[in-house]
């Protein structure tokens, strides 16, 4: 069986199409959510997110969605193996779908960014704008989200100009910015950003994950310490 495991859960990821990667992790880690009541993770996968937002917030409430029905079955599992369970809840959902009386506090969603293709394969579609457009994220997360909430989001740094501009249609502005490089050498890859429905100087953030292949930098390890396990 294919688990991958953190310091205070596991991620069962046997049959799911997206497993544990480095995205999911940085914004789980990254994202502010201390003081959210309530939080709704968007397109869960196998509930890494949700997760981790259960273990850093000991207060709030946290609904994941995912629209493929495996995913969300594992998603379901690992909940119910965590210490957190009560808290959590999974429904296989597609954001269009969904409904809720509940504004919430925090949106997150690492969702997929790949131009859309013709592909049936799981992976694919996970991975791939098919089934969840930036459009219809912005448009459902501005409806779902509270006066003073905030969306975050990790995506490639070539969209950020994009997304930004849809978010302001939305009256979605970004108040924070982090920019993702592998390391010294490389580009930026990644763009992790939080929108609030109010216009403020915008706090940016830069973070390089390696010094050198699997030797981590400071500010990466001090961001990702509570949850791998040789950190």
């Amino acid at each position: 069986m294919s688990v991958f495991k953190f310091k205070e859960f596991s991620i069962i990821q046997e049959k799911s199409a997206m497993k544990v990667g480095t995205d999911g992790v940085l914004l789980g880690c990254w994202v502010s959510c201390e003081k959210a009541n309530n939080i709704l993770d968007i397109g869960c996968g196998t509930g890494l997110i949700t997760l981790m937002l259960g273990q850093r917030n000991l207060i709030g409430n946290v609904t994941g969605i995912e629209i493929d029905k495996i995913a969300s079955q594992e998603a379901q599992l690992n909940i119910s193996n965590s210490d957190w369970e009560e808290r959590i809840e999974i429904k296989h959902t597609s954001l269009q779908e969904f409904t809720s009386q509940l504004k919430f506090d925090l949106i997150v969603s690492n969702p997929p960014f790949f131009p859309q293709n013709k592909s049936q394969q799981s992976r694919d579609i996970a991975r791939h704008t098919n089934t969840l457009s930036f459009e219809e994220l912005i448009d459902n997360a501005a409806n779902l989200l509270a006066e003073k909430g905030i969306l975050s989001v990790i995506i490639p740094k070539d969209s950020e100009e994009y997304f930004c501009k849809i978010a302001a249609t939305h009256k979605l502005y970004c108040n924070r910015v982090c920019y993702i490089k592998g390391n010294e050498a490389s580009e930026v890859k990644r763009v992790m950003m939080e929108f609030r429905f109010v216009i403020s100087i915008i706090l940016t953030e830069y973070l390089t994950i390696e010094t050198a292949r699997h030797n981590y930098t400071d500010k990466y390890i001090q961001l990702c310490k509570d949850f791998y396990l040789k950190m």
